[in-house]
């Protein structure tokens, strides 16, 4: 079935779907009055609709049945990847949010190798974007994970301060991860770095503020592979790959 996002929580029996999804369903996917799809909602509801109207511009939809979305984790994980070379992060970002991260910020740390201006990060920002809204579509999630602009990793602490658990990824070693993800937890950040790794003293800034440090194993991943394989790893400790 195909599968939207609305802006809003629907609270009329009628929804009207505007800009690229409705040019989707009429041009792309060809679809007609009568036929089903499936909206998502940012109140964590599922709505069932079916098709009642089809302009130029606009797709309106009745809403058929409401449930709670089942599709979402039960742990909010912020995801933090350090800027790399090229367009890596846009396979991280599909991955990511096909399994189940809540938010993704990238970030600049020392060993960065991709420094880009500005100009350059805001139109990275919208791909990214993009391609976490046409990953939550395809993979059903309830949300469409929020890609946040770029920080810098001396500003993590801040942005992880409200969080159950925050983990680094470091690749000179550290605890394992099932050591340190235990029992239910709300929400979880997790942190990993560029093509060069991350330096001595950037470890020790996060430590210091409360952000512990783990490992992936005894092999090095590439950087591009690392959060994919923690994202893996905490949603099977939490239960949420079940």
């Amino acid at each position: 079935m195909a599968w939207f996002f609305a802006n809003d929580a629907l609270t009329t029996e009628y929804y009207t779907i505007t800009g690229e999804n409705a040019s989707h369903i009429a041009r792309s996917l060809r679809m007609k009055v009568g036929e089903a799809l499936t909206l998502c909602t940012p109140d964590g509801r599922r709505h069932e609709c079916e098709i009642t109207e089809i302009t130029r511009t606009d797709v309106t939809v009745r809403i058929l049945s409401s449930t709670a979305c089942e599709q979402e984790p039960d742990v909010r994980v912020h995801l933090f990847i350090a800027l790399m070379k090229g367009d890596k992060i846009d396979d991280v970002v599909q991955k990511a949010v096909e399994l189940g991260a809540s938010e993704i910020t990238p970030f600049l740390s020392a060993r960065c190798i991709s420094r880009p201006d500005a100009k350059v990060l805001t139109k990275k920002l919208a791909r990214w974007q993009k391609i976490a809204d046409n990953a939550a579509s395809q993979s059903r999630r309830g949300i469409i994970p929020r890609v946040n602009p770029c920080i810098n990793l001396r500003d993590i602490p801040d942005a992880v301060k409200d969080t159950d658990a925050s983990v680094v990824f470091y690749e000179c070693g550290g605890e394992k991860l099932s050591t340190l993800i235990q029992g239910k937890i709300g929400t979880l950040a997790l942190i990993t770095g560029s093509e060069g790794g991350f330096e001595q003293d950037e470890i020790d800034y996060l430590t210091q503020n409360g952000v512990k440090v783990a490992t992936l194993g005894k092999r090095i991943l590439r950087a591009q592979t690392a959060p994919v394989a923690a994202l893996c790893a905490a949603m099977l400790l939490t239960g949420n790959l079940e």
